[in-house]
């Protein structure tokens, strides 16, 4: 089965959009088994084509009871000529067998083309998502919702509506072909339906809401496992195995009691079908069966209306399980609609436009920003930087220095638009970034943040992530640029390594090198170091930072350190106090004007001193 191609939006050939496509605000208020028509309309001929051949074939089983009847008259009366009323009914079950297969394949194909249309939807307006998103929903809850709940989705397009079709179909059917048997049997049947109707619509309210709470719980039970497999060595270093494994049950008991009353829910929904269906089986068996010995209808006629009745109450019986899947599926809809109905936060404007040519010169006029309030209740959370204003000529080496919180790594992140800059504050070439497109500004802006990132793969693909087909050439040149050379020759399998999930396989400080080296290798026109260097000794970020100097080409380069080793390799330093420009100057301006520079610079010093008297101090011999 292939898969549709134009199910979901390309992220690289359209605009970052002002919402996803799936959540148009003329739709956001429908019932969210309503909006999912359209991902099933999308490949309506198929959905209709499996929905008549499976229709077919219940036509086709309603003349088999015919052919049954006629057979058994004819014993009745004595003949025993029953070739054509067998070969019409086996006819008829092939017939019937091709046409249900077919149409059920049909039909699952649909749901599982909306499970990947939705899943690949969803996906791609995850990508989209700022940092006010992230803080809501848990890493654990989103994949919940894009495997599970999608899942459940999937099963009610591919078999709920089925079995909502089929049972609408073959009542009709079946009722009227009983209604001409015997119309006596069959308004025996009329006081049972109010039963099915009440007892589905009672019984399912309570289904969506109970479906709900579990789905809640799974994705509250994903958040703790995806959470704990994370910060396993904290766990570890802190002896709370205990502690840890004592919660998780907890959630797993929430979470199997939820569960167990669903299940009890869905028992009941069934076990009231069953008795309602087997007490009108056995009213019909039992009157019919008097017709029978009286006369009122013949033998045959009897066993015709019997298969009638079988052939209508069987999908009856199915209803229970038709409700659950609808209403699991319709709370699941929900929960995928909510997330698709965030919009993103960090978005292109409607008159962004991309520039000719970037040569990398960078302004930063009076720039505010306060952290949003996670819960989204408050408009505004704490403030980061206060009125900050800076020019940055292309090619320009800028340190940025400031105490932990002070700014600096905020004021990064809004020069790439991870962290939206208020309009009229942040310019590259003289463009507000906010009126460049999304991929253009990222695509000419390297960023190389404080807390690096490897995928589950060989440092090749890490290292040139963004361009997977450059040349090994290329990525050694950036390994040997991040002093990362020396160290991936050691390994047996050098480039080709895999350095397993987030780099679990490196230390801290080769992971730091090997995000410089991917950072290193886009050779783009501006490259923002988030300190960077962190978790590497003095003596190798001493070596990266010449190699530095002579490798930027003219870029336009932002380092963020707290290092003042590190800040005094740049043309100008800046430093941050409270979110505030407190100094600029030269490393020699700086420390003669006594100010906040030159107060770090003494502290380093003075530690950095202490350091090295007890290093001496312990590699000394005792006497």
């Amino acid at each position: 089965m292939a898969l549709s191609a134009t199910s979901s939006p390309d992220p690289e050939t359209e605009p970052i959009p002002a919402a996803a496509p799936a959540s148009s605000d003329d739709m956001q208020g429908a019932h969210p088994l309503r909006r999912l028509i359209p991902f099933v309309q999308r490949h309506k001929w198929r959905f209709w084509g499996g929905m008549s051949l499976i229709n077919l074939g219940r036509l086709l089983e309603a003349f088999m009871p015919l052919f049954l009847k006629e057979g058994i008259d004819r014993i009745a009366a004595g003949s025993y000529a029953l070739a054509l009323p067998a070969l019409a009914i086996l006819g008829l079950m092939v017939l019937r067998y091709i046409a249900f297969s077919f149409g059920r394949r049909f039909v699952r194909e649909v749901g599982v083309e909306v499970a990947y249309e939705l899943r690949q939807r969803l996906y791609w307006h995850l990508e989209l998502q700022g940092p006010r998103f992230f803080s809501r929903f848990t890493t654990g809850d989103l994949m919940a919702r894009a495997i599970n709940d999608i899942t459940l989705i999937r099963q009610m397009v591919g078999l709920g509506t089925r079995l909502l079709f089929v049972l609408g179909f073959s009542g009709i059917i079946a009722f009227a072909f009983m209604f001409h048997q015997s119309a006596m049997l069959t308004l025996l049947m009329v006081p049972a339906l109010p039963v099915f109707g009440v007892a589905g619509w009672l019984i399912a309210k309570r289904i969506f809401g109970q479906s709900m709470l579990v789905q809640q719980g799974f994705s509250i039970l994903s958040a703790q496992v995806q959470e704990n497999l994370n910060g396993i060595r904290t766990i570890q270093t802190h002896a709370q195995e205990d502690r840890e494994i004592d919660r998780f049950e907890k959630t797993s008991d929430t979470y199997a009691r939820d569960y167990y009353r669903l299940m009890f829910l869905n028992s009941a929904l069934t076990s009231t079908m069953l008795v309602a269906t087997g007490f009108t089986t056995l009213a019909v068996v039992g009157y019919g069966g008097h017709l029978v010995m009286s006369g009122g209808i013949s033998i045959g006629t009897f066993t015709a209306f019997i298969f009638y009745l079988a052939m209508m109450l069987a999908p009856i019986k199915e209803g229970g399980i038709m409700v659950t899947l609808f209403q699991r599926g319709g709370s699941a809809a929900a929960r995928i609609f909510e997330i698709l109905d965030h919009r993103p936060e960090i978005r292109d404007e409607p008159d962004a436009a991309p520039l000719d040519r970037i040569g990398g010169t960078l302004t930063v006029n009076g720039l505010s920003y306060r952290h949003p309030s996670s819960s989204g209740d408050a408009p505004d959370g704490w403030p980061a930087l206060n009125d900050v204003s800076l020019n940055i000529e292309a090619g320009e080496m800028i340190a940025i220095l400031g105490r932990v919180g002070s700014g600096k790594s905020t004021l990064l992140r809004c020069l790439v638009r991870l962290l939206d800059p208020p309009p009229g504050t942040v310019y590259l070439d003289g463009r507000d970034i906010r009126m460049l497109p999304l991929t253009q500004l990222r695509s000419q802006i390297a960023l190389v943040p404080q807390d690096p990132f490897l995928f589950a793969a060989h440092l090749q693909q890490n290292i040139s992530y963004d361009n997977p087909s450059r040349e090994a050439e290329a990525v050694w040149g950036a390994a040997e640029a991040a002093d990362l050379e020396t160290t991936i020759k050691r390994f047996p399998e050098r480039l080709e390594t895999m350095v397993g999930e987030r780099g679990v396989t490196l230390s801290g400080g080769q992971k730091q090198r090997a995000s410089l080296a991917r950072g290193l290798i886009r050779e783009t026109p501006v490259l923002l170091l988030d300190d960077c260097f962190s978790s590497v000794d003095t003596e190798t970020e001493e070596f990266i930072l010449s190699r530095l100097k002579t490798l930027r080409k003219g870029r336009t380069t932002m380092m963020v350190s707290h290092r003042v080793s590190t800040a005094r390799h740049a043309d100008r330093i800046v430093v941050l106090e409270d979110g505030r420009v407190a100094e600029t100057g030269t490393h020699s301006e700086l420390l003669a004007r006594n100010g906040l520079y030159a107060a770090l610079e003494r502290a380093q010093g003075q530690r950095a001193s202490l350091e090295d008297d007890l290093g001496r101090q312990e590699g000394e011999e005792p006497s």
